[in-house]
């Protein structure tokens, strides 16, 4: 069910080739502040966390899903990581809750979700599938309306769902100890891009457009520097370990 052969999977440790999609984009917009876009801040996000890259390791070659405000089908954005054959696909978002004192950053990776709020995100996340109209020609019959599509989630173990763990770990205790941003932790959530991808791979919530403090702070470019800097420390920290095993 995974898009990916054997040949695909790197055994040499190294973090050469990485991947930052900026969620949603052009017709796209994501979820809305009272002054924000979703696509906006994850673009803004997306770009600060690929120049640190780019400037502090030369030789991690860093791919952009997109660089402007283009919109990109769901289904385009694991393809454009498994075809560069990445060794990290970082998905960066936004969050939003009716309850307008909700803050925080959530990292997520793929998995059956076990609570009732981070099912009805993925939900969220996942119905960019239907602005495109032949949408089932991609999915491999996953329907982002239908209970039993998520239910295939419950059933499918990536191989790199250690190493996801492992990194989002270390992006959520950036966020937390250096950031000094509210951290609501690590959680498993049925997302269709992470589930398509054949490497570890991450999406970011990066905080909630709906809570006003918070969205001012996302819509700051010291907010956005800081929140891409701590996601870099991370990828610093994440490298450095894997490469140590050789």
């Amino acid at each position: 069910m995974l898009n990916f052969s054997a040949s695909s999977v790197k055994t040499d440790f190294k973090l050469d080739v990485v991947v930052i999609d900026a969620g949603h984009g052009g017709r796209d917009p994501g979820t809305m502040g009272k002054n924000s876009k979703e696509k906006d801040i994850a673009l803004k996000i997306s770009l600060k966390l690929g120049n640190y890259i780019e400037k502090n390791f030369p030789d991690v070659k860093v791919i952009y899903t997109r660089k402007e405000d283009t919109y990109l089908a769901y289904y385009e954005r694991p393809i454009i990581a498994n075809k560069h054959k990445a060794d990290l696909f970082i998905c960066i978002h936004a969050n939003s809750n009716p309850n307008v004192k909700a803050l925080g950053t959530e990292t997520y990776v793929m998995g059956p979700s076990k609570e009732e709020k981070n099912f009805e995100i993925a939900k969220r996340e996942n119905s960019v599938m239907l602005l495109d109209e032949n949408y089932k020609e991609h999915s491999e019959g996953f329907d982002p309306e239908s209970a039993e599509s998520y239910i295939l989630f419950s059933l499918t173990q990536s191989a790199f769902q250690e190493s996801s763990l492992n990194f989002a770990h270390k992006i959520e205790n950036q966020f937390k100890d250096r950031v000094g941003r509210r951290s609501r932790g690590v959680k498993q959530g049925p997302f269709w891009v992470l589930w398509s991808t054949a490497m570890p791979s991450v999406l970011i919530e990066t905080g909630f457009l709906s809570n006003p403090a918070e969205e001012k702070y996302l819509l700051s470019d010291q907010g956005q520097d800081l929140i891409a800097s701590g996601i870099y420390r991370a990828f610093k920290e994440y490298k450095n370990q894997i490469e140590s095993v050789n």
